[in-house]
This record gives C-alpha cells, sequence and structure tokens, in this order.
C-alpha cells in the first residue's frame, strides 16, 4: 500500500509538475511585448498612418519569426486618431491603460504630438515615444527625455531645397503651408533660409488642416510667379496644388518637403502634371539596395508581402523605428520597462542601422539627419 501510495504521488507530482510547465509556457507566450500606435487611418492622411504601420508591422513580423527579442514576441496595437489633434492624446492614453505598451510609435503630425507632449503622457505614464511624423522645431527644440526622433527636422529638407535651387539661381520663392502648427513652423523655418542664401519669399499662401482647398492659395501664389516654391504640406493637398497650379498655367519649380509622397501624388494627378514635383526624404530609397538597410527591408518585405501598402519611403520610416525601439529593447534585457527602454536607447551613441546611423547619447533627441532630394519623372517615379 505504501508503494502504491508512493507511486500515486509520484503521478500526482508528475500530472503537477506538467500542468505548471504548460502553465508557464502559456504565460511566457502571453508575455508579449507590446508597441502602441495612435495614427490616421482614416481621412485625407489615412495613407500615411497606414504605410507607417505597414513598417512597423514589417519589422515585427520579420523580428518574431527569428525567435523575436530576449524570448519575448513583438506586438503592435493601433487606434486611428484621423489625424484630429484633440483625439491624439486621448487615444493614447486609451491605449496605454488597455494594453500597456513599452513604446509609443509613428504618430502623425506636429499638433498631434504637441498635444500629447503638452499633456505630460510621456512624463506621467513612463513611456517613450520612438519616431513620429513631424520635424518642427518646436518638437524637436522640446528636449523631451521621453521623445526619441527617428528624422531630420523640416528645417533641415527646407534648407536642403533652398540650397539646391538658390545654387541655381533662383532668388524668388513663394511658401504655400498647411494653416497649423506644421505649416506655420514650416514657414519660419522657410523665412530665415531664403534669407540666408540671399533670396526673397514674395508670396505666402495657406490651406486649412485635413482639407485640399487650395484655390485661393493657387490663385495668391500662380499672380506672384516665383521661381521656385516650397512646399509645406501633406501628400493630398500637395496633388491639389501641383494640379491647379498646372492648370493656371504657372511653371515654377514646385518642391516639397517629406510628408508628400511623390508616386501617391502622381497616381492621384497622373504623372504627366506631377513630374517634376522634387521631394525630399528623410530616409533612403526603397531601391537603394546598395544600402544594407533597404536590403534588409526589401528581404523582410519579399518574405511578408503586403498587398495594400507599396515599398515606400514612409513604410521605411516605420521600419527604421520600429528597429531602433528593438535595439533599445535588446539592450534593456527581458520583461522592460518604458524607463528602461528609454534608458538603453540613451546609450544608442552612432549606432549603424544599416548604413544609416543613429544618436541618441548626446543632449539632442533628434537621433538621425539624413536627408536627400529626388524628383518625380514622366512615369511617375522618383528620381534623385
Amino acid at each position: 500500500m505504501t508503494t502504491k501510495g508512493n507511486t500515486m504521488s509520484l503521478r500526482q507530482l508528475f500530472a503537477l509538475l506538467a500542468l505548471s510547465t504548460l502553465n508557464l509556457a502559456e504565460c511566457q507566450a502571453a508575455a508579449d511585448i507590446i508597441l502602441g500606435q495612435v495614427a490616421p487611418f482614416s481621412g485625407p492622411l489615412a495613407p500615411t498612418g497606414s504605410s507607417l504601420r505597414a513598417g512597423i508591422q514589417l519589422y515585427i513580423d520579420a523580428t518574431n519569426a527569428n525567435g523575436g527579442i530576449n524570448g519575448a514576441k513583438l506586438k503592435l496595437v493601433s487606434k486611428d486618431d484621423e489625424y484630429k489633434t484633440e483625439q491624439t492624446a486621448r487615444l493614447a492614453r486609451q491605449l496605454i491603460q488597455e494594453a500597456q505598451p513599452v513604446a509609443l510609435t509613428g504618430i502623425v503630425g506636429t499638433g498631434n504630438v504637441s498635444a500629447l507632449l503638452g499633456e505630460r503622457l510621456l512624463d506621467d505614464t513612463g513611456i517613450p515615444l520612438v519616431g513620429v511624423r513631424t520635424g518642427a522645431s518646436s518638437i524637436v527644440g522640446s528636449n523631451n527625455p521621453w521623445l526619441f526622433l527617428t528624422r531630420a527636422s523640416y528645417a533641415n529638407e527646407i534648407e536642403k531645397i533652398v540650397e539646391q535651387f538658390a545654387s541655381t539661381g533662383n532668388k524668388r520663392f513663394a511658401v504655400f503651408y498647411q494653416n497649423d502648427a506644421f505649416g506655420q513652423d514650416g514657414l519660419n523655418s522657410a523665412e530665415k533660409l531664403v534669407a540666408h542664401y540671399k533670396g526673397e519669399i514674395i508670396a505666402r499662401a495657406s490651406y486649412e488642416k485635413n482639407t485640399t482647398e487650395v484655390a485661393a492659395a493657387v490663385k495668391a501664389i500662380a499672380a506672384a510667379n516665383p521661381q521656385t516654391v516650397i512646399m509645406i504640406s501633406n501628400t493630398a493637398a500637395s496633388a491639389e496644388f501641383v494640379k491647379q497650379m498646372r492648370a493656371a498655367g504657372n511653371v515654377s519649380q514646385l518642391a516639397t518637403i517629406s510628408t508628400t509622397d511623390g508616386p501617391q501624388v502622381a497616381a492621384k494627378i497622373g504623372p504627366e502634371i506631377a513630374k517634376g514635383l522634387s521631394i525630399t526624404q528623410v530616409v533612403p530609397a526603397p531601391n537603394a539596395v546598395s544600402t544594407p538597410l533597404i536590403k534588409e527591408i526589401q528581404a523582410a518585405y519579399k518574405r511578408f508581402p503586403n498587398t495594400e501598402t507599396a515599398l515606400n519611403h514612409t513604410l521605411i520610416e516605420g521600419y527604421l523605428s520600429a528597429k531602433i525601439i528593438g535595439e533599445g529593447l535588446r539592450k534593456a534585457g527581458p520583461n522592460p520597462t518604458g524607463k528602461q527602454l528609454r534608458e538603453a536607447l540613451k546609450t544608442l551613441n552612432n549606432r549603424d542601422m544599416g548604413g544609416v546611423f543613429i544618436n541618441y547619447s548626446g543632449k539632442s533627441q533628434s537621433g538621425l539627419n539624413y536627408v536627400d532630394i529626388t524628383i518625380l519623372n514622366r512615369e511617375g517615379k522618383l528620381l534623385r
């Protein structure tokens, strides 16, 4: 009986051990590292938010397929703010409460990020924000210790435009801009940089956020007949502005910053009308296979194709932001907190992300200053 009793006890012990192992495995499987994104997935900027999300998800898919990070899988939770400033902070707070992400990423818009910072959401929750779709000086200069930028500033992009065209003798500039914090920031930078390069801004005209109502701006700028128009605008408004400027017979050189997606402009209004539009870029081109980062992204995109989102500059920007978070998570160790991730990111000193170098070790949170300029050809493709 004693032997039999002991045998039963061993069976019970093995059963308990098996159950414990199963429960442990289930807990480990459930312990995903959550990344949170609040961005526009509807409205005029839906392609921007969706492309950023596609890039973030591509990094997550590729990383999880290779075993995750420190034994954990990554997961993205997203909410749609429709590019409406008043919704961004509210939805971000809701996402944090519901999903408990270790980081936020892929937020779109100067005013939207400003609202989030203004409510001290990052400071109060101890969650870093890595990668935003803005390069406004007000954001770059905020020096918020929880904010890690992954793109060059708008001032850097605008300087690239002014330098490029001033060097060819263009001195008469106009500025077309969105009538909000984003556009005003770009206008202020343009005024300083045009003056620095001995030029003159002879016309300034705006459109309202979340619209494509550009007719008044077209009339004012076309009448001034500038040599170069600097466009501080998003894709939908940029496309309508180019279309109406050309319909008005204006032949000014049109140049926009990276908030405009060139191929989308060509798709909206036709490549014949869009050709000649210059666009600054803050990440390497999708076909720059000599850049290790792009080679990596192309391989991942081939393995995890996205039928809804093309491999474009915005997708690359999302992927790079996620990859930077991944580097921080690896350094932070298992079961990282937001604070541990922040401290790990601050140690990234001239870190090679694949031919693109990130540096957060100084006082600035900018991290990356890559800027290139491209132009749409008659096939609607971007050329350097």
